[in-house]
């Protein structure tokens, strides 16, 4: 299993949901989040903004359907420019449904 993180432009998060859920990937962790990448802020102007609002989306996933939610959020969450966003993929060593105690995902 695997845990994947995608870091996503706040106006593309319904594309890359809907593009998920269209694909049998409906379920996620949705987090509201600050943060800036390499390019280290934007400029605008006179006016410099340090941190940009993101959307974390997290999702735990088989080993085998890493390249295809990898290859789906890539394509939705796509505009081309600066901060489009991030993929991070870690390591899930175990999963458990709280209410009915069932181990995986």
């Amino acid at each position: 299993m695997k845990l994947l993180k995608a870091i996503v432009r706040p106006e593309k998060v319904d594309d890359v949901v809907d593009a998920l859920e269209e694909a049998g990937y409906p379920a996620f962790t949705k987090l509201n989040v600050v943060g800036r990448g390499k390019q280290g802020g934007l400029q605008v102007g006179e006016i410099y903004y340090d941190e940009l609002p993101k959307t974390l989306l997290l999702l735990a996933i088989n080993d085998d359907e890493v390249d295809e939610v990898v290859g789906v959020i890539k394509s939705s969450a796509l505009t081309g420019n600066f901060g489009d966003g991030k993929i991070f993929i870690q390591p899930l060593e175990e999963a458990y449904t709280i209410r009915t105690g069932e181990k995986g995902i």
